[in-house]
C-alpha cells in the first residue's frame, strides 16, 4: 500500500486541478486518467512495393522503422502482460503501481487481442479476471490521487481563510492586517507538520495559473503569490549559513535578513546593507552568496519539482531587486 500511495502522488501531479474561485475553494472535481492514443508510429504499415526509385527506398525505410517500433511496443506490452499473469495478488498490485502509466489504449487493445486468440475458455476467463483486477487497482490509485488533490485544496483553503472575504471580491492587501498575520501562522504550522508537499505546491500553482488566465481576480493572484513567497521564505530560512568557525559571514547574514523579511521591506534592507548605500556588503559579494544558495537548492531538491522552481524563483526575485537598486544608484554616476 505504501507503493500505491507513492504512485498516487505521481498521478496527482499529472491530473488537472479544479479552479479556485475568489470566494470558495472547491472540494471536489472529476479526475480522469487520460489514455494515450495510438500514434502513427504504432500503426501497422501498409505494404509498399520496393521499387528502385529513391523516393520508394526512403518510404520503405520509413515503413520498416514504423514496423520495428510497433513490434518493440508489442513486445514490451506482452512482457508486462506475462508478468501480470504470473504474479500473485501482492505482486500484481506492486506491478500495476510501478507501471501505472503503461495502462493506456495500447495495453487494453493488446490484452483484448490475446484474450480473443485463446483456444481455451479457461485461458479466456483468466484474461478477463486479470483485466478486472488491473482495472480495480488502477481505479484505486486514481482515487487516492483524487483524495490527495482534495487534501491539498483543503489545506490551501484553511491557509487563505483569514484573508478571504466571503461576501465581497477578494482584495489585496487584506482590509484587516490581522488576517495576514493569521494566514502566515497557519501556513507556518502546516509547513512544520510537513503538509506543504509537492501536491500542495502543485495546487497553489494551478490555482494561480487559473486566476491569471481569468484576468479579473488581481486580489486572488496577489494572495496566492504571497502564499508562495511565505512558503519560500520559511523553507530558505530553516538553515543558516551565516556562521562558520565562530565567524559571522556578513554576506550570508545579510541575505538571510532579506529572506526573512516581507517583500515590501526589501528595498530598505538592500539600500542599508550594500556598500553602494550605507552597508558593509558589496553587490558582488551579495550576488555570489545568492548564487551559492541557489546551487545548494539545485543539489538538495528534486530536479523539476515545484519546490525547486519556487525556491529558485524567490532567490532570483531578491537578486533582481538588488540589481535594480544598484543600477538606479549608479545611474547618475555614469
Amino acid at each position: 500500500m505504501a507503493a500505491m500511495a507513492a504512485a498516487s502522488t505521481i498521478a496527482a501531479r499529472s491530473l488537472r486541478l479544479p479552479p479556485l474561485h475568489h470566494q470558495i475553494l472547491p472540494h471536489s472535481s472529476r479526475v480522469f486518467i487520460v489514455n494515450v492514443g495510438i500514434d502513427a508510429a504504432s500503426r501497422l504499415p501498409h505494404l509498399v512495393c520496393p521499387f528502385r526509385s529513391r523516393r520508394r527506398r526512403n518510404l520503405v525505410f520509413a515503413v520498416n522503422q514504423d514496423a520495428e517500433k510497433s513490434f518493440k511496443k508489442t513486445v514490451e506490452v506482452d512482457r508486462l502482460i506475462d508478468m501480470l499473469r504470473e504474479s500473485n495478488s501482492r505482486e500484481l498490485e506492486k506491478l500495476v503501481v510501478e507501471n501505472i502509466f503503461a495502462f493506456n489504449e495500447d495495453f487494453w487493445i493488446r490484452l483484448a487481442a490475446r484474450s480473443d486468440s485463446c483456444k481455451s475458455d479457461d485461458d479466456k476467463k483468466d484474461y478477463e479476471e486479470l483485466a478486472a483486477s488491473v482495472m480495480s487497482i488502477v481505479d484505486c490509485v486514481v482515487h487516492k490521487a483524487h483524495e490527495k488533490i482534495e487534501s491539498a485544496t483543503d489545506i490551501l483553503k484553511a491557509i487563505l481563510k483569514p484573508v478571504v472575504d466571503d461576501v465581497e471580491e477578494t482584495s489585496w492587501p487584506p482590509k484587516d492586517p490581522e488576517g495576514l498575520i493569521l494566514m502566515e501562522k497557519e501556513l507556518t504550522r502546516r509547513e512544520q507538520e510537513g503538509q506543504l508537499d509537492e501536491g500542495f505546491l502543485s495546487e497553489v500553482n494551478a490555482q494561480l495559473r487559473q486566476a491569471k488566465e481569468d484576468g479579473d481576480k488581481p486580489g486572488l493572484v496577489a494572495m496566492l503569490q504571497k502564499v508562495l513567497q511565505i512558503y519560500a521564505s520559511k523553507v530558505l530560512c530553516k538553515r543558516s549559513y551565516a556562521y562558520k568557525g565562530g565567524e559571522v559571514l556578513k554576506a550570508e547574514k545579510f541575505l538571510e535578513s532579506i529572506l526573512e523579511a516581507p517583500e515590501e521591506e526589501w528595498n530598505k534592507l538592500i539600500l542599508t546593507g550594500l556598500t553602494i548605500g550605507n552597508g558593509e556588503v558589496s553587490p558582488e559579494e551579495f550576488y555570489a552568496v545568492i548564487n551559492k544558495r541557489n546551487e545548494r537548492i539545485l543539489i538538495r531538491t528534486e530536479g523539476g519539482s515545484y519546490q525547486q522552481r519556487i525556491l529558485t524563483e524567490y532567490l532570483k526575485g531578491v537578486e533582481s531587486r538588488a540589481k535594480e537598486i544598484v543600477q538606479a544608484l549608479q545611474g547618475p554616476q555614469q
